[in-house]
């Protein structure tokens, strides 16, 4: 068995006009040269193009900055993962040329800074065509800014070379630029006029139009992972949340800082992460929907709080944008490596809910989700998205919010005599503080184990009837999931398994093998904690069952979400697919990695 042989068109024409309804385009440069500026604006564009659009990006972890790229993937068709290879790489340094030659597929096309790069003449594998950037940047603005502004340049020499909609490429320029003043804007659009009308004599005469999707298919949302949680989030009905900056997962708490107050919410930047998660459990006691987040090493310091907030069964929203580990590890590396963390990491037996976004779009759906099984269950829930995720910029079409925002509202309603907080039968019913109680008896909110008031009882009896409750709320959770989707048939082979940001590689991987004739399907686990109660009779359908995950296959070869479903299905068939090189799987690295696993 091998699905190793086909590698992904690229750059695909369109053979009754000569145009491409599919390219992959890199952009490699130092962090300082506005790199992801162009990947942004290409993005953005897509969206209102009906194109489908996935990108990728490095950023160096260094204040100073560094080396950073930004690639693309611009299609008229369903676009499900950054690329393998480039099909255009723009070079900026001589740094970059070496560093990213090597991404370019057979006979791509190297655009580079011929001021500052010097091609190798003995490399025939691609095209290699050198555009002075810099000193056209310099003229073009008069000297004045120096090199400022060569990535707005590249922006108009890219919008010439693929005939994209500059009308509306103008639009955002303005949209994004006109803030900062006139002058900033003048000098944008004069560097990508520029740009736009610069000849590149080695490409005259080749056409590399890209197509757009279906016309008239526009009504598209197109931003990352982290504005899109966090704008589910609001849907969802947080009001309150509180947290510290750490790279990934900042701009989601910039972006609550901003949304929270214009929905009569509010957003702490606490002095650390104990007070964070505090503050959050704080609000959530008060009856307020509310949320914390970081990343990895954050979480860390928030887990003897979530103790708590499992103990006293308070609703609180925990987001972790994961990043390489352990420790400070890699702080702009993907990984996903805190999945036995967000189950497990708390001392004592403490059950939450645990979900895991599998795109962009998805991000803002699962946050939503997170909401209502917040309140359902009274529990910390868990929602585990990663770097790539966060800074992924995809387009998708736009949610209809009438239909899933949720109106948050404050229940201090009279709680009738039949009230109990915590049943020993039945769900958790909090009261927030105030609440009028027409038995007369008041509940209490503690960290030590109780009754079903909450009043402090650590009799062995109590203790199990109250693990065996917040168990058994958890898991309950799982009776109401949607049905699991198997892309592909239903039986065969082999299964390919993943969760997060692994979905969209996982599924192309698939769909290149079944073009082989092989025998393969895959699926995307969103609810990591309570597991979907159809995945044992989907798993004993396939000979082999291979997780795909990034993190490491630990001491006994197996990664994290594999060793749980090994545990929970006693299934010989799941084997483990892992890494932790802090980059995303490529299409072609998953179907040989499957290949010697399963032949």
């Amino acid at each position: 068995m091998s699905a190793t042989t086909t590698s992904a068109p690229k750059a695909n024409a369109d053979d009754s006009n000569g145009d491409i309804t599919d390219a992959v385009i890199r952009f490699a440069g130092n962090s300082q040269d506005g790199i992801q500026t162009i990947g942004g604006f290409l993005a953005k564009l897509a969206g209102r193009s009906a194109r489908e659009v996935m990108t990728y990006m490095t950023i160096p972890s260094t204040i100073s900055g560094g080396a950073s790229i930004f690639q693309v993937h611009l299609a008229s068709g369903e676009v499900l993962s950054s690329g393998d290879e480039a099909d255009f790489l723009f070079a900026f340094y001589q740094h970059s040329y070496d560093a990213h030659l090597s991404s370019l597929r057979d006979g791509g096309i190297c655009i580079y800074d011929s001021d500052h790069v010097t091609p190798d003449p003995e490399d025939k594998r691609v095209r290699h065509v050198g555009v002075p950037i810099t000193s056209t940047t310099v003229e073009a603005l008069g000297g004045t800014a120096k090199d400022r502004g060569k990535n707005i340049l590249v922006l108009g020499l890219v919008t010439a070379l693929f005939q994209l909609d500059r009308a509306k490429l103008v639009s955002l320029i303005e949209g994004q630029f006109k803030r900062k003043g006139e002058d900033v804007l003048r000098n944008a659009m004069v560097a990508f006029d520029a740009g736009y009308a610069y000849q590149i004599g080695d490409l005259h005469g080749e056409s590399f139009n890209l197509q757009a999707g279906a016309a008239g298919d526009t009504d598209h949302v197109t931003t990352d992972g982290n504005t899109a949680l966090a704008l589910g989030l609001v849907a969802g009905g947080v009001r309150f949340g509180a947290a510290y900056p750490i790279t990934p997962w900042t701009t989601i708490m910039e972006h609550l800082r901003s949304e929270l107050p214009k929905h009569g919410g509010l957003f702490v930047q606490t002095e650390d992460e104990l007070a964070a998660v505090t503050m959050a459990l704080g609000m959530s006691y008060a009856g307020h929907l509310s949320m914390t987040g970081s990343s990895g090493p954050g979480i860390s310091l928030k887990m003897e709080a979530l103790g708590y907030g499992t103990m006293a069964e308070l609703p609180l929203i925990v987001v972790n944008v994961q990043r390489g580990g352990p420790s400070t590890g890699l702080p702009t590396s993907v990984e996903q490596s805190d999945l036995m963390q967000a189950i497990y990491g708390s001392h004592g037996d403490a059950p939450r809910v645990v979900l895991a976004p599998i795109n962009v779009e998805d991000c803002f759906h699962v946050a939503i989700e997170a909401c209502k099984l917040a309140k359902k269950c009274s529990a910390p829930v868990f929602i585990l998205t990663d770097q790539a995720l966060a800074t992924r910029i995809e387009a998708f079409p736009e949610p209809d919010l009438e239909q899933v925002v949720i109106a948050p509202k404050l229940d201090t309603e009279t709680r009738d005599e039949t009230f109990v907080p915590y049943p020993l039968e039945g769900e958790t019913r909090h009261a927030p503080p105030g609440t009028k109680m027409a038995g007369g008896k008041y509940p209490v909110v503690t960290g030590l184990e109780h009754d079903a008031w909450g009043h402090p009882n650590g009799s062995p009896e109590m203790h199990q009837k109250m693990m065996d409750r917040r168990r058994q709320k958890i898991s309950k959770l799982a009776d109401d999931y949607p049905v699991s989707e198997v892309f592909g048939d239903d039986s065969g082979d082999v299964l390919l398994v993943g969760w997060g940001s692994t979905w969209g590689p996982i599924r192309e991987a698939t769909i290149r093998a079944q073009g082989e004739g092989l025998s393969y399907s895959s699926m995307s686990i969103r609810h990591l904690n309570p597991l979907p109660n159809d995945l044992g009779d989907i798993f004993a359908k396939f000979k082999h069952v291979v997780v795909i995950e990034m993190n490491d296959e630990g001491l006994y070869g197996f990664g994290q979400l594999a060793t749980l479903l090994r545990a929970r299905y006693a299934n010989p068939s799941i084997v483990s697919v892992t890494k932790t090189d802090g980059l995303t799987f490529k299409i072609k690295e998953i179907l040989q990695r499957v290949d010697a696993l399963v032949c």
